[in-house]
């Protein structure tokens, strides 16, 4: 194998070339990103950026003479917009075409958008820099989506002094994920700041003045931000024989077809630690699969299933927020340590007779990093709720 194409230029196609160099290869490696820009961090963008307590240049994952000393071809601010299999090639937009005897996808996701425009979301460097300027004091935002992502950025903007409403389609914002009552702890964190949280309102559009909501009202706004969800980016695979299904469908090894791996948010893989596939959208399961995928395809014979216990993070106010797991789906929860109405607790998921998840507000890491063993081993629901209580 003597050239390899990495198609995405975030953390997990970063940690990708780094691996298959740290591994030994030394053949002709190519690095394309359809962003201008080297690979930074994007967690800080609706946080740290957006509130104005980092600068851009702090973003940046490697310097410059790391990505050097890494001998890239690389083709920044340029995106793919085919792969022929049958030719091994990888199509570009400047028209031309880079072959490779083993290729790694790792396109990530895009924001999902409202008919209408004028509308923020929060995704790359630019989008975090846009909104920033238009937030301070007495500015009105409405923020559409009350996951992780809208919740990070209404708490800035209300600290930076904006008058924040967030529009939240179901009853319970991330009831799905983190179930009603930690959904519910989470809300409540907005409305004792004055944060207008209403939920279970629809926005069909963004209007030049505000947002129009399914029964004909219009939530007046200075600024708007959707983040209602994202859409993996496989427009590009469209005709190239990749089965493609809310991502890039892979076995347990991030294989797509021969020789053609993926991972980060574009890759839906088979985890069998959890028995079922998933497609994750965490910063540090971007870096992990990276490595995991560069490994397997460069010694085939030695290739290892990606079975990680997946973890992500949220800061929301004065909130830290850690999990671990597979959250979605479960069938109980329960509170393990500390109290929900202090916002400082452990809870724990159970999906079958399994552990499936924990979550942690407010606490030491160590209090939740436990749960993670219970998780990776496979721990009964029974036996492990027991000993912790």
């Amino acid at each position: 194998m003597r050239r390899i194409v990495v198609v995405g230029a975030s953390a997990a196609g970063l940690a990708a070339v780094e691996t298959l160099r740290r591994e030994g290869y030394d053949g002709t490696l190519t690095l394309v990103g359809d962003e201008p820009l080297a690979p930074y961090d994007r967690p800080p963008l609706s946080k740290q950026v957006l509130s104005g307590e980092w600068q851009p240049e702090r973003l940046d994952l490697r310097t410059p003479e790391d990505l050097a000393a890494l001998g890239l071809d690389l083709r920044f601010g340029v995106a793919a917009t085919g792969l022929d299999l049958a030719e091994s090639a990888v199509r570009l937009a400047d028209g031309s075409a880079v072959p490779y005897d083993g290729l790694v996808i790792a396109t990530g996701v895009r924001p999902r958008r409202l008919p209408g425009g004028g509308a923020h979301v929060l995704r790359t460097l630019d989008d975090a820099l846009t909104l920033r300027d238009r937030l301070g004091p007495g500015r009105r935002l409405v923020v559409v989506g009350a996951g992780f992502l809208g919740a990070e950025a209404a708490a800035v903007a209300w600290r930076l002094g904006a008058d924040v409403t967030v529009l939240e389609p179901a009853a319970v914002p991330l009831a799905h994920a983190v179930g009603t009552e930690v959904g519910q702890m989470l809300s409540q964190a907005h409305l004792d700041r004055g944060v207008n949280l209403r939920c279970g309102v629809s926005v069909t559009e963004v209007t030049e003045g505000g947002v129009r909501l399914a029964d004909g009202e219009l939530v007046e706004a200075d600024e708007v931000l959707v983040a209602i969800g994202s859409l993996p980016n496989t427009e590009w695979l469209d005709g190239s024989g990749l089965a493609v299904g809310d991502g890039v469908v892979c076995d347990e090894y991030c294989e797509a077809a021969r020789n053609v791996y993926a991972a980060g948010d574009v890759a839906r893989w088979y985890n069998p630690l959890f028995g079922t596939s998933m497609r994750i959208e965490h910063r540090t399961n971007a870096a992990e699969q990276g490595m995991a995928a560069a490994r397997n395809l460069l010694s085939p014979q030695a290739r290892k299933p990606f079975s990680p216990v997946p973890y992500f993070w949220s800061d929301q106010y004065d909130m830290k927020i850690q999990a671990y797991g597979f959250l979605r789906g479960h069938d109980e929860v329960a509170v393990v340590e500390g109290d929900l109405a202090e916002r400082r607790f452990v809870v724990a998921y159970r999906t079958g007779q399994r552990v499936s998840g924990a979550l942690a507000v407010g606490v030491p890491p160590k209090a939740i990093r436990r749960w993670r063993q219970a998780i990776a081993t496979g721990a009964s629901w029974a036996e492990a709720v027991e000993v912790t209580v």
